[in-house]
């Protein structure tokens, strides 16, 4: 199974399936879809409104991973439950973290 990231010059790029509405936030580890691609399963108890459960996944993404809140952004998939998140920081040791959720 392949890593949910791709790396950038800056940092990562993450792609996560995010579940809202869910009884408690949580990063539940990698999957694969079924046309093969990777993804890191996050659920947030934020409903998808307004914005609220992109901005819960970034938070937890943050707090997660270890790095600022600032660093964190939802770049594509804003309406949609496959979303692309980009961290910004060294990218070797963001992949080595997001490998180690897997």
């Amino acid at each position: 199974m392949s890593a949910p990231l791709r790396i950038r010059e800056n940092g990562i790029d993450l792609f996560v399936r995010l579940t809202p509405k869910s009884s408690l936030d949580r990063l539940e580890g990698v999957e694969t879809s079924a046309d093969g691609r990777s993804h890191l399963k996050a659920r947030v108890r934020a409903v998808p409104e307004n914005g609220a459960a992109n901005q819960a996944l970034e938070r937890l993404v943050a707090k997660t991973l270890g790095v600022p809140a600032s660093s964190v952004s939802v770049v594509a998939g804003g309406t949609s439950r496959l979303k692309t998140v980009r961290i910004v920081g060294d990218p070797e040791a963001l992949a080595q973290r997001v490998e180690a959720l897997g």
